[in-house]
C-alpha cells in the first residue's frame, strides 16, 4: 500500500484544461511518395520521377509517351487552369485505361470509360504510379450465396408467378 501512495504521489499534476487544449491540436501527417514531399513531386523532371516509380511505369515512360496520353495530360492541364480558384475544374472524358497517374494529373477529374459508361475519378495524391483503370472497374463483381432458380433442388417448389 505504501509503494503505491509513493507512485500515485510522483505522477505530475496536469489541469483538465490543458489536456483538452493539447489533444486538440491535430496534426496532418504531409503526403510524401517515397521520401519526396509532393511540393517538390510537382517540380521534378520526368527522368527524376521514372527513377521514383515502380519498374512497370518506369519501362512505359523510358519507352516514351504517346500522343494519346500527351494529349490527355494537356486536356487535364487546360481544364485546371479554367477553373475557378478553389473549386473542382471540369471532367476530362477518355478511354486511356492504361494511362499512369503522374503528379501533373493530381486534383483533376477524369471520366475514364469501363466498356459501358464514363466513372469519374478524382485523381489524389495516393494515386500516383497506378493506372486510371484500376480506379474504374469494368466489371461487375458477383454476388455468391444467391441462388436464383434452378439453383437448388428446394427452389423447384417455389411457384412461378
Amino acid at each position: 500500500v505504501a509503494s503505491a501512495i509513493l507512485i500515485l504521489s510522483r505522477t505530475p499534476r496536469i489541469n483538465m484544461a490543458e489536456a483538452t487544449k493539447v489533444s486538440s491540436r491535430r496534426v496532418f501527417r504531409k503526403f510524401q511518395y517515397r521520401g519526396v514531399d509532393l511540393d517538390n513531386l510537382l517540380d521534378l523532371s520526368n527522368e527524376q520521377l521514372m527513377d521514383l516509380l515502380c519498374c512497370r511505369p518506369r519501362r512505359r515512360f523510358n519507352r516514351g509517351l504517346k500522343r494519346s496520353s500527351i494529349a490527355l495530360i494537356k486536356k487535364l492541364r487546360n481544364a485546371k487552369r479554367a477553373a475557378p480558384e478553389g473549386e473542382k475544374p471540369e471532367i476530362v472524358k477518355t478511354h486511356l485505361r492504361n494511362m499512369i497517374i503522374v503528379p501533373e494529373m493530381i486534383g483533376s477529374v477524369v471520366g475514364v470509360y469501363n466498356g459501358r459508361d464514363f466513372t469519374n475519378v478524382e485523381v489524389r495524391a495516393e494515386m500516383i504510379g497506378h493506372y486510371l483503370a484500376e480506379f474504374a472497374i469494368s466489371y461487375k463483381p458477383t454476388r455468391h450465396g444467391r441462388p436464383g432458380i434452378g439453383g437448388t433442388k428446394s427452389s423447384r417448389f417455389i411457384p412461378l408467378k
